[in-house]
């Protein structure tokens, strides 16, 4: 059943793999909130709807925010600061590291070292106005030989009190078991969705089998055509991305148009279907789900509910293989 967009009921919640923290299904990332103005931007975005769209969410019943330091250049953390106060001790704050930037540029670039880390950290902290974050991430894997300096002393700001769960972004199967032995790797963040599915063969075996719990991020919307893709900013990422070029963009448009029946049926959107789908597989925890605008997290949130039958997940399995 559809849950009204106006629903105050709880969302769904998933363990946290080994860690003591339950999670909606869907939580809400914040990268288009950092705004333009930086390397990876996807465009202008306004303060005031950044705020309302987190406050949204959370009224809704989602119980947790991802965002890093990089969005943005800080922006996004200190947007998401604001957006909390009140209410910073009923929500999980997920942020990242290890993608830093030069005071007066705009473009990113990788350092794990142990002194960066620690600065990192503490950047973070006053920017999202708290003296502990639920889950610090390393935000990529890079560069390697870093990896498991950074992870060390990840692990001891997780003894200092500073962080609760310590997770990572856009790890292999091979990084995984080489940070692991050092201290507990609580979830990872994978690229996963209908349109990429390279972490189904190891990586989510994988922590099911090692209690890491995967949270993904990226979905088909359903919103975008042509002449949407044609006229995004400059500054806006996607304009760069494979996926809204030729010749994926075609067929990732006819894809939408095969998949939006389905959705259909059942009473639900396609981005519904594309989160539903998405959590069919027991070692997903959540799927992180974007949002510039209140009216934008209703959707999302309401498909924390819908699990899809085996008759759904064969049909749209179907569809898939050409891809």
């Amino acid at each position: 059943m559809r849950r009204p967009a106006n629903s105050l009921e709880p969302v769904k919640t998933n363990k946290l793999g080994a860690a003591d923290l339950e999670l909606t299904r869907v939580g809400l990332g914040t990268w288009a909130i950092g705004g333009s103005g930086w390397q990876y931007a996807w465009g202008p975005q306004d303060d005031a709807d950044s705020i309302a769209t987190i406050q949204r969410a959370l009224d809704l019943g989602v119980n947790w925010i991802d965002t890093a330091a990089a969005y943005g250049l800080g922006h996004s953390e200190e947007v998401v600061g604001r957006a909390l106060a009140g209410r910073r001790e009923r929500v999980i704050v997920a942020t990242k590291c290890g993608r830093t930037w030069n005071p007066g540029d705009t473009q990113i670039f990788s350092r794990l070292k142990k002194q960066s880390v620690r600065a990192e950290l503490e950047a973070s902290l006053r920017r999202l106005k708290t003296d502990r974050i639920d889950l610090y991430q390393v935000h990529w894997p890079d560069p390697p030989e870093d990896i498991e300096e950074a992870w060390a002393e990840i692990a001891g700001q997780v003894q200092a009190g500073k962080i609760r769960y310590a997770g990572v972004s856009n790890f292999s199967v091979e990084q995984l078991r080489l940070i692991q032995p050092i201290h507990p790797v609580a979830s990872l963040q994978p690229p996963y969705s209908l349109l990429r599915r390279d972490a189904e063969k190891e990586l989510l075996p994988f922590c099911a089998a090692n209690g890491i719990a995967p949270m993904q991020m990226g979905l088909l919307t359903g919103a975008f055509n042509r002449e949407r893709v044609a006229a995004l900013p400059p500054d806006d990422l996607r304009g760069r991305n494979p996926f809204f070029a030729e010749p994926q963009l075609t067929r990732n448009l006819e894809l939408v148009e095969k998949l939006k029946p389905i959705a259909a049926r059942a009473g639900r959107s396609l981005a519904e279907l594309a989160i539903a789908w998405v959590l069919r597989r027991p070692e997903v925890t959540a799927a992180i789900v974007g949002g510039r605008r209140p009216a934008q997290v209703e959707e999302p949130a309401r498909a924390a509910d819908w699990d899809l039958d085996p008759a759904e997940v064969r049909e749209i399995d179907r569809l898939l293989q050409p891809a």
